[in-house]
């Protein structure tokens, strides 16, 4: 049984950790942009807030996409979807739950070509 718990918040903004996008960083030799952040949040020199609306912008370069994690999320990764197979983007870092039961997973992440699939062992820290 699956507690109520694990889906349940207050709010759907978790912040990436530092030490964590500093890693994904690294893998990629840095980030150009972040579609979904705050002024105060973002882990990108170039980002979009909730009021710039990154799901209505062109993404460029390599991208991290921590989204918010309610009901949106669907929106996020299908955006990422669609931006992947754009020339102006070279990679975008994805970070949801791990919930392999969604329409969204299936639909666009599942066996796609151009997605590699990590998990991270255990949770973060947000």
């Amino acid at each position: 049984m699956v507690h109520e718990s694990l889906f349940s918040s207050t709010t759907e903004e978790w912040y990436t950790p530092q030490d964590f996008f500093e890693k994904c960083s690294k893998e990629v030799g840095g980030f150009d942009l972040d579609p979904c952040s705050t002024a105060e949040n973002a882990k990108c020199s170039k980002f979009f807030t909730k009021e710039d609306n990154g799901l209505s912008k062109e993404w460029f370069g390599n991208v991290w996409v921590n989204p918010p994690y309610g009901r949106a999320i669907y929106n996020w990764v299908k955006k990422c979807s669609e931006e992947i197979k754009k020339e102006k983007v070279e990679a975008i870092y994805l970070l949801i739950p791990s919930r392999t039961d969604t329409k969204y997973f299936h639909e666009f992440l599942y066996q796609k070509e151009n997605v590699e699939l990590s998990f991270i062992k255990g949770r973060l820290k947000f």
